[in-house]
């Protein structure tokens, strides 16, 4: 269990229930004074300061408090939830529209989504690394295999071609001839690598065969090269469980990003619409990366479970992200089929920009210093 993941959970939930205010009924009528403000009061609430008039005093209610907070175990979610993924474009109308009691605020169920995705995701098993070691043996022993007849065809070719400058001297085909046996040099060089990390395993712990060994290995090699940045990059690569690590805590504190980066984008594809501003095109943003997270979490859970069943949900899902793109543009600023329809495709394009501006952001924040 990843304690860090645990604890952001707790944390967003704590964050997004903040963000929340108070409904329901906190007790019975209460005729009298505020306990904070001192305004007179009639009902549940104060209207001078909206605290409720009953305080509770006991240690079941304390319990209560931190699962609402954690969890928002109230009925607003029922209804958030359905027309998120049913009707987002009414979701966001009726919230943009005022009708706010009945439905968790798109930053709360954002937010909280946020960390329940991440730490659903740390339980999920990480490719690589130190474990699986037969299937990576298994993999190392194929690579072998093709490797030994790798390099029997290149010594197969640098046979033929001496047998052809032998029968002729011909610059050309001395040229191909040192070409080839350099390119036999280096796949005995590599064969001899795999056949000792077959062997002997990896010094430095990990998988042999896996994407962190043959990372390092690259790095270490200089077959990734770079300066300044770039040169920062090589040296975290070096370490690639570190780097892994390190991406993945970076994306979970700078996810809120996404938000800034798109709100831009939609707007610009409203900028001759009069009647709707940046708050209207925020709350769009939100719930649609709240779907978003929340399908991303689907998508790599049925991974998890089955590889047939990831695969089939993962092309639903696909499919799916440009349909509920058209249904919220569409139900949202009330648009015509042929208007939400080109602003989607527009929108998709804006989300490749988007995530590449995003995985920038999370590369210069987590590697780049």
């Amino acid at each position: 269990m990843d304690i860090e993941g645990a604890g952001g959970v707790i944390t967003g939930g704590l964050i997004a229930g903040a963000v929340e205010r108070p409904t329901g009924k906190a007790g019975d009528d209460h005729q009298g004074a505020c306990s904070d403000c001192g305004a007179p009061t009639s009902g549940n609430f104060c209207s001078n300061c909206g605290q409720p008039t009953h305080s509770h005093r006991t240690l079941l209610h304390l319990g209560e408090e931190l699962l609402h907070g954690v969890m928002h175990f109230d009925g607003r979610i029922w209804r958030t939830l359905p027309l998120l993924i049913l009707n987002p474009g009414r979701l966001t109308r009726d919230w943009v529209g005022g009708k706010r009691t009945r439905y968790v605020s798109p930053l709360a169920i954002f937010l909280f989504t946020l960390f329940v995705m991440f730490f659903a995701l740390s339980f999920m098993p990480h490719p690589g690394g130190h474990e699986d070691e037969e299937g990576r043996l298994r993999h190392l022993r194929e690579e072998v295999v093709e490797q030994r007849a790798a390099v029997a065809e290149a010594e197969k070719t640098v046979a033929e071609l001496r047998v052809e400058l032998a029968a002729q001297n011909n610059p050309i085909t001395q040229r191909a001839l040192t070409s080839a046996q350099q390119m036999v040099d280096n796949r005995r060089d590599n064969l001899a690598q795999l056949e000792t990390d077959l062997r002997d395993g990896r010094s430095d712990g990990l998988g042999v065969g896996t994407w962190q060994a043959q990372l390092k290995d690259m790095a270490a090699d200089g077959d990734i090269k770079g300066k300044g940045m770039g040169g920062v990059l090589v040296k975290k690569l070096q370490n690639p469980d570190l780097a892994l690590y390190k991406l993945q805590q970076t994306m979970y504190k700078f996810a809120f990003l996404l938000v800034p980066f798109s709100i831009p984008f939609v707007a610009l594809l409203f900028l001759w619409k009069r009647g709707f501003t940046l708050y209207d095109h925020g709350v769009f943003v939100l719930y649609s990366l709240t779907f978003m997270a929340l399908l991303l979490m689907l998508m790599v859970m049925a991974g998890t479970i089955n590889g047939a069943l990831g695969g089939i949900v993962a092309t639903v899902g696909l499919l799916a992200i440009p349909v509920h793109m058209f249904a919220q543009l569409k139900g949202a600023y009330s648009l015509s089929i042929f208007s939400a329809l080109w602003r989607t495709v527009f929108l998709l394009f804006f989300c490749n920009i988007v995530i590449g501006l995003f995985v920038t952001a999370i590369v210069y924040l987590g590697l780049g210093h």
